[in-house]
């Protein structure tokens, strides 16, 4: 009969992740994928702390954006609805016209600035991918935590 080997103690598992980590660190496709270092936040905290910072953070993120965006649909939509009551009551006439040639204004209006602001939105494209290859662990969790704090 086999002997039964007593389980890793917290200790052993961390270094074990640690030496994960470093494992991976020294790999070509981790450097390729995520730079040198993973940035100023991994030289800090451990893993678990990173994860469980971004995990907090994206929670509470995610449950504000859910309930920020209720309101936001709640009021949109009322508001739509009173218009159509009002419209169909004959409180107000609506001038179809008018909109549609304002919506076709606004149109124009907005291609004129998305032209213009090409520059400003590749700057905040590369500076968000670089802080998310410097920080992957803490994004991690806070994806994490955003989707859960949405579902919640």
């Amino acid at each position: 009969i086999g002997k039964r080997t007593p389980p890793p103690s917290a200790q052993e598992i961390y270094d074990k992740v640690v030496d994960l980590t470093e494992y991976a660190k020294r790999q070509r496709w981790w450097n390729r994928l995520f730079g040198k270092n993973s940035g100023p936040v991994a030289e800090k905290y451990s893993v678990a702390t990173q994860i469980a910072i971004g995990g907090v953070s994206g929670w509470c993120a995610g449950y504000l954006f859910q309930k920020v965006g209720k309101v936001a649909a709640t009021a949109v939509g009322g508001g739509l609805l009173m218009l159509q009551i009002a419209n169909n009551s004959g409180y107000i006439q609506v001038d179809w016209k008018r909109v549609e040639k304002d919506v076709n204004k606004a149109k124009k209006q907005l291609k004129k600035g998305t032209n213009q602001a090409g520059p400003e939105l590749n700057t905040f494209i590369e500076k968000s991918t670089e802080f998310v290859k410097k920080n992957i662990v803490v994004t991690s969790g806070f994806i994490g935590g955003f989707l859960l704090g949405l579902a919640s």
